[in-house]
């Protein structure tokens, strides 16, 4: 009974998606079975953090990564909370209660030579509609460094051109507004003409299909897939490999982490500041390869 309360509450007063909903329910699922099978039955009261902590050793052991594992026991920590507030439970077992270590993998990103590459060279796009369209959403993906989900939300409504800026709407229902360059709203513009002139019956989306409908995930993900192939050297081609590079720039280039978090939509500095060990990676090398000190005596 209280599982449902709680994923009602993630829906109605959290906003949480459904993806999320069904990984939570799934993760509390997996929690109680293996309570019934350690206790006999799933009782709330009974649940202390040793057997919290005796159920994250089992994950570990049966080879489920960390990454996971601090997922379930997020989930868990988060279902506790609620039935606290609630009055079900008098604390919260899972509360002091650590995950294992995560080895935190820098992001993939994409130079901006490498990207200049792909949007400037004509031969990588056709000449109609769906180049055209093709051809923006890459762009707009590296100058904005929105995620898939809110592109593919955006609608012509969205777009001031006075200020020149897009409203996005993000995880949650969060909106916030990014501003767009003069050469950036000039590409808008001559995308929605050729979109215009294509197609008639148009849904009031900002990227449609042939048909007019909204795109979906996969057709957004394999528009970037095919393009960003061309880059040999890079481990992961996907929309979020442009939002990584789109932190990497503006951080190389001067911008304040803080106001990267706000054009990001991160609800915490902490997410935004991984890309700073990125640039420091960057300004390693640099320093490596350029001061006359960093090197090594045999290539003086």
């Amino acid at each position: 009974m209280w599982k449902n309360k709680f994923i009602e509450y993630l829906r109605f007063e959290k906003n949480y998606s459904s993806h999320t909903e069904i990984s939570y329910l799934n993760d509390l699922n997996q929690f109680e079975k293996f309570i019934v099978d350690k206790c006999g039955e799933f009782d709330l009261q009974k649940i202390d953090s040793d057997l919290i902590r005796i159920w994250i050793v089992q994950l570990m052991e049966e080879g489920m990564k960390p990454r996971s594992v601090n997922r379930k026991l997020s989930a868990v920590k988060s279902f506790f909370k609620y039935l606290k507030k609630q009055g079900v439970v008098t604390h919260n077992p899972a509360e002091r209660v650590n995950g294992p270590k995560v080895n935190k993998k820098l992001p993939v990103f994409v130079s901006n030579k490498d990207m200049e590459k792909i949007l400037d060279d004509d031969e990588n796009f056709s000449d109609d509609f769906e180049g055209h369209r093709d051809r923006f959403i890459i762009e707009l993906f590296y100058v904005t460094g929105m995620r898939r989900s809110e592109l593919i939300g955006l609608k012509d409504s969205d777009i001031d051109f006075y200020n020149k800026t897009l409203r996005v709407t993000g995880k949650r229902n969060k909106q916030r507004i990014i501003p767009l360059s003069d050469i950036t709203m000039e590409k808008l513009k001559g995308y929605m003409q050729k979109r215009d002139e294509h197609i008639k019956n148009k849904s009031p989306f900002l990227f449609v299909r042939n048909n007019g409908e909204p795109m979906c995930p996969i057709m957004v993900y394999k528009i970037v897939n095919t393009h960003l192939s061309s880059i040999a050297t890079l481990s992961k081609k996907s929309p979020h490999v442009l939002r990584h590079s789109f932190a990497t720039e503006m951080l190389n280039n001067g911008a304040e982490i803080n106001a990267v978090k706000e054009l990001l939509g991160h609800s915490s500095l902490a997410s935004t500041e991984i890309y700073t060990h990125v640039t420091f990676d960057e300004l390693k090398r640099v320093y490596n390869n350029a001061h006359p000190r960093a090197k090594n005596e045999g290539e003086k």
